[in-house]
C-alpha cells in the first residue's frame, strides 16, 4: 500500500439528461477517499467511436447498462484495485488489455471510461488538488464557450438539417462576461422565436437550444443574427455551426441531403462559402461526412475558418496522425468517451496541439450533472468548450464549474477570447 492505492470500485446504473441509463463509477482511494464519475452518451455518434455496452433487454427499451456495471464490478475492479491511482496511463492500459478489443466493446467503453475518469478525479482528490491543476500545473486558460442556441439534426424534433447553430463570444473579457452575453442573446432569441413561430417553438432540443419549425439554414442563421444584433453584443460575437454532415450523406450517390436537395461535395462547399460571406461564422464542425477526407481537405483549404473534426477524428490518436498531415481539418472536437480512456484522449489532444491544431472540448447530447469536462478543458488550456445552451442542469453544471475555476485562479486566469486556438 502506498497511501494512493485504489481500494474499492463500484458502479451503478443511473439516468442521463434524456432519462436513458448510463454508468456511474464510484472509486475509493486508501479506504477513505470516495469519488464518482458519470458517463455521458451521444446520440449523433461516429462509426469509429468506442462502443458502449447496452443490455439489449426489454427494460429501458434495450438501453440498460447492467452489463457495463457488471464489467466494472466483476472484471475491471479486481484488475485495478491495488493500483496506484496516480498512475493513470497504467490503469488505462490495464483496462485496454483486459478488454482485448479494438473498440472496447467487450467490457463496454461506458464501463472503461467511467473508471478512467474516476481514477483521475480520485488522484486529484487524494493529492488535495483541483482536477485541472492535477492535470497541468500551468492550467490557467478559461475557454470560449461555443453556445448552442438553435438545435436541429438528431438533437431536435424539427426538420432543420444542421445540428447546432451557435454563438461564440470571443470578444468577452472574462468567462463570466461570456456567460452574461450568452444569457442575454438566448433571452432575446426566445422572444424572436415565440413571435415568429408561437410559444410551442420555444421548446428545446437535447442540448438546450431552441427547436423551432425551421427548415432553411439561412432562416435559422437570420434568427440568430437578429438576436445577436438586438442583444447589443454583436461586436463581441462570432458564429459557429455543427453540420453533422455524416448524417446527411448518402453513400450510394456520394451526395448530401440538404433542405430537400441532393448536393455533391463541391456544391455543398459552395453553400458553406455563401454562408460565411453572409454571416460572421468562425468555426464549423463536421462540414463533410466522417470518411470524406477530400471534402475536409477542401473545406480546410478554402473556407478560411476553423474546421473542426468530430466524427472525422473520433478523438482517436491514430486517425489524427493519419489525417492531420493531409490538411484535413484544423481543429479537434475532444470527447473522452469517443476513445474510451483519459490517457488516449490526452494523447489525441497532444497530437492536435503539436500539429498547431485547435482543440475544442465537448460534452455529449446525453449528458449528466457531472461537470468533469470543465476541469479537463482548463487542464488542457484548450481555449474552447462546447457544452450546450445556458439552460438545463446538465449544461449549467459545466458553466458553473468554470465560473468557480475562474474565481479560484484569480489574477492568473486568462480568458482565451480571440486567441481561442492558441495554447
Amino acid at each position: 500500500m502506498t497511501g494512493l492505492d485504489i481500494t474499492r470500485i463500484d458502479a451503478l446504473e443511473i439516468l442521463d439528461c434524456r432519462g436513458e441509463p448510463t454508468v456511474q463509477v464510484e472509486l475509493e482511494v486508501a479506504d477513505e477517499i470516495v469519488v464518482r464519475a458519470d458517463v455521458p452518451a451521444g446520440r449523433s455518434t461516429g462509426a469509429n467511436e468506442a462502443t458502449e455496452l447496452r443490455d439489449g433487454e426489454n427494460r429501458y427499451g434495450g438501453k440498460g447498462v447492467r452489463e457495463a456495471v457488471k464489467s466494472v464490478i466483476e472484471e475491471i475492479g479486481p484488475r485495478v484495485v491495488g493500483m496506484d491511482v496516480t498512475r493513470q496511463r497504467d490503469i488505462d492500459r490495464a483496462m485496454i488489455e483486459l478488454d482485448g478489443t479494438i473498440d472496447k466493446s467487450r467490457l463496454g467503453a461506458n464501463a472503461v471510461v467511467g473508471v478512467s475518469l474516476a481514477a483521475a478525479r480520485g488522484a486529484a482528490t487524494a493529492l488535495d488538488l483541483p482536477l485541472y491543476r492535477y492535470i497541468n500545473v500551468n492550467a490557467h486558460v478559461l475557454p470560449v464557450p461555443l453556445v448552442n442556441l438553435i438545435n436541429g439534426g438528431r438533437h431536435a424534433s424539427n426538420d432543420l438539417d444542421f445540428q447546432e447553430f451557435c454563438i461564440f463570444p470571443v470578444g468577452a473579457e472574462t468567462f463570466a462576461e461570456a456567460m452574461e452575453i450568452a444569457f442575454v442573446v438566448n433571452s432575446v432569441l426566445r422572444e424572436i422565436i415565440v413571435r415568429h413561430y408561437g410559444k410551442i417553438a420555444a421548446n428545446v432540443g437535447d442540448e438546450g437550444g431552441f427547436a423551432p419549425p425551421i427548415v432553411s439554414v439561412r432562416e435559422a442563421m437570420d434568427r440568430l443574427a437578429e438576436a445577436v444584433q438586438r442583444s447589443g453584443f454583436a461586436d463581441k460575437i462570432v458564429f459557429g455551426l455543427d453540420c453533422a454532415a455524416t448524417h446527411l450523406f448518402d453513400r450510394a450517390s456520394r451526395t448530401y441531403g440538404l433542405e430537400g436537395r441532393r448536393l455533391a461535395a463541391d456544391r455543398l462547399l459552395e453553400f458553406y462559402k455563401g454562408l460565411i460571406k453572409s454571416y460572421p461564422i468562425a468555426t464549423i464542425e463536421d462540414p463533410f461526412a466522417e470518411d470524406d477526407v477530400e471534402g475536409f481537405v477542401a473545406a480546410t483549404r478554402e473556407l478560411g475558418i476553423q474546421v473542426v473534426g468530430d466524427d472525422f477524428f473520433c478523438t482517436d490518436p491514430a486517425r489524427l496522425r493519419q489525417r492531420l498531415p493531409l490538411g484535413a481539418a484544423n481543429a479537434l472536437l475532444w470527447k473522452v468517451n469517443q476513445i474510451g480512456t483519459l490517457s488516449e484522449a490526452m494523447d489525441a489532444a497532444d497530437i492536435a496541439l503539436r500539429s498547431r491544431c485547435g482543440v475544442m472540448v465537448s460534452e455529449r447530447s446525453g449528458e449528466t450533472e457531472d461537470a468533469i469536462i470543465a476541469d479537463l478543458v482548463v487542464g488542457l488550456n484548450a481555449g474552447q468548450i462546447k457544452t450546450g445552451a445556458p439552460v438545463r442542469g446538465e449544461r449549467t453544471a459545466k458553466y458553473n464549474r468554470l465560473l468557480r475555476i475562474e474565481r479560484e485562479l484569480g489574477p492568473a486566469a486568462r480568458y482565451a477570447g480571440r486567441d481561442y486556438r492558441v495554447r
